[in-house]
């Protein structure tokens, strides 16, 4: 009884050593370039200086009740052909000027501010930019450097409705 004995190959010529290492080479290859991605393009999601915005959440609630108190709300309109902005304010306050920010949600250097000019009896207008799409926040408040008073909103443009503009959830008490 004779055995034959098979000729052994070394490792690195088998199939099985050089696929596991292409695994483990292809995964560090792919997780250094997304963590070179990463570091390269900052996507602007979160601020900075995000803890003063957190310590300025007590100011903007003050604001939005000090609307509240005023019995403030605002109707506004963009007409999405002219993109004009019409704005109707009720309340016990009639500003000359109002400054309506639109806020985009994810990236903050498409966010837009406009001066709107009081016409008559709480009609306030001004002129938005042609082709306005998308999910925004809306914040008014009156012309200055320390505004009394914020209303807020959310719309979806192109809206040919009329957004409702409302001092928002009162402070907790």
């Amino acid at each position: 009884m004779t055995v034959q004995a098979h000729p052994v190959t070394p490792w690195y010529k088998q199939f099985w050593p050089w696929f596991l290492i292409g695994l483990l080479l292809s995964a560090i290859t792919v997780s250094t370039t997304f963590a070179v991605l990463s570091i390269r393009s900052f996507d602007g999601m979160v601020q900075e200086d995000y803890y003063e915005h957190g310590k300025a959440i007590n100011m903007v609630l003050a604001k939005q009740q000090r609307a509240a108190d005023l019995g403030l709300e605002a109707r506004l309109r963009i007409d999405p052909l002219t993109s004009d902005v019409v704005l109707d304010l009720e309340g016990d306050t009639r500003p000359e000027r109002l400054v309506l920010k639109l806020i985009f949600p994810t990236e903050d250097d498409r966010d837009q501010e406009f001066m709107l000019e009081h016409v008559r009896e709480g009609r306030y207008l001004a002129q938005a930019p042609d082709n306005l799409r998308y999910r925004w926040y809306l914040q008014l408040q009156p012309a200055g450097d320390d505004p009394e008073w914020r209303l807020v909103g959310e719309a979806r443009f192109p809206d040919e409705g009329s957004i409702a503009l409302t001092p928002g959830r009162p402070a907790a008490e």
